[in-house]
Parts: structure tokens; sequence; C-alpha cells
């Protein structure tokens, strides 16, 4: 089951309303006494319906969970939709320059925090989850894909787990490898990383980066699952693909 509603959102532009969505698993009304990890996305649009999708294709989300019967609340809000790529301001941690688009002011500390802070106490006072951080997760693709790996680093005592598909390392490499170095990591964080062999290219040095980021990241005693995905693209259809694998390493061993 998937409810959707019109949430306030404090936008780079000021508020507004932003349709959010939480899945209920195939199980949750029969039994009125479990509670449930939950798993909190970002371009929620492109999580569960075609319909809203940006681009006219969904992972597919519901459809896995409610197939493989999993025992997961997912909640998620659309992205940023403005003409000037608002989205790349909320969903990036740092500051960046693009050589395509500009120069942007990274707002995704204050997204995070919404998150943190708004969102997910809402979740929790409207259905029924395990709100400890060892049964809360995140994640999203490419900048969502950024910011599921920065709120796992900066808010490890909130986010367990997290996965991250495609994500946009490139923005700030420095400042996020210094994060990797300094952050309070509690033990038994978890991270799925992965990256498509198709997308390699898209920017300079990409597979030599994601592969010294994974080893920054083992160092540091994440419970890491990374991979190349043979033949994947940075696309909707390609990242439902690894949904088996990203809900296996979010699942695993789960109490």
């Amino acid at each position: 089951m998937i409810k959707k509603w019109s949430i306030r959102y404090p936008a780079v532009g000021g508020e507004e309303e932003r349709r959010a969505y939480v899945y209920l698993p195939t199980m949750y009304e029969a039994d009125p006494d479990r509670r449930y990890p939950v798993l909190y996305m970002f371009d929620g649009q492109n999580v569960f319906f075609n319909e809203d999708a940006t681009y006219g294709k969904s992972w597919g989300v519901a459809d896995y969970l409610d197939y493989t019967d999993t025992p997961l609340i997912v909640a998620a809000v659309e992205c940023n939709a403005g003409a000037n790529n608002e989205r790349l301001v909320e969903y990036s941690p740092y500051r960046f320059d693009d050589k395509q688009y500009g120069h942007f002011d990274g707002k995704g500390k204050d997204t995070l925090n919404w998150f943190v802070h708004e969102f997910k106490p809402y979740i929790d006072a409207n259905y029924r989850t395990d709100p400890d951080r060892a049964h809360t997760f995140i994640g999203g693709s490419s900048m969502g894909g950024l910011m599921s790996l920065y709120a796992l680093l900066q808010y490890s005592d909130v986010f367990g787990r997290a996965a991250a598909l495609s994500p946009s390392l490139w923005v700030a490499p420095e400042a996020l490898t210094a994060l990797v170095g300094r952050c309070k990591l509690a033990p038994g964080t978890v991270l799925y990383m992965d990256y498509g062999s198709r997308e390699m290219g898209n920017h300079d040095g990409m597979r030599k980066g994601f592969g010294e980021m994974c080893s920054r990241i083992f160092a540091r005693g994440i419970n890491l699952t990374a991979r190349v995905v043979p033949g994947g693209d940075h696309s909707e259809a390609s990242w439902e693909k690894q949904l088996p694998f990203v809900f296996h390493t979010l699942m695993y061993e789960l109490d």
C-alpha cells in the first residue's frame, strides 16, 4: 500500500508544497502490533509510480517489496523540480562548480536537517516504525546517492544503513574524503554503493575515484557492499535492476 499526500517543505526558493509518499509492507494491516524499519528516499517522484517519474520510469520499489514480502516501510519526498537546477542545490552538502551549469551553493545540510527533524518525526508519529538508528535507513541515486552517503557519515547517530546508487562523488571529492576520515561512526554501520560500468565515462577518473572512495570507507570499518554494475547506466531502469542487491544489504541480519 502506498499513501501519497502534500507536505510543506522549506525549499531554496521558500516554502512550497511537495509530494510525499509512504509505502507500507504487505503484512502491515494484518499484524497491528509489529513495528518496522524505515528507508527514507530522495527523489520520491521516481520511487514508486511511472506516471510521477521525471522521465516516465520509476524504480518500481513497491512492486519489488510486495513481491518479496519485505517487512519495510519506505518514506520519500519528491525533489525540487525548479528550472534553474535547484535540485543540485538542495541535494549537495557542499558548494561546487560545474562546467556546464555553473556555481551551486550546496544546501544539502538544510535538506537533511529537515529529513531528520521534521520528516522522520512525522513518519515515526504516524506509522508503526522502529525508530532507532539500527532500523533507520536512507537511500537514493545520483545526487540523492551523494546525499545518502553524506547522511550515513554525518548523521551516524540517526541512520544505521544506507544505499548510494551512482552517487555524485565528483561534486566535492576533497570535502567528502575529509568527512570519511573524520566522521564518528557507530559500530555496525552498513552501506550499499554501486556505479554502472557504462556511466564511468560521464566524469573524468570516475572508476579510480569510486575505487578510492570505497577503500577509504572500508578502512573506516563500515560494512560495505560495493559493486560496479556490468552494463549499468545512469537511469531509473538500471537502478531498478539493482533492487535485489540493495534490499539484501539493507535487510541482512536485521533483528
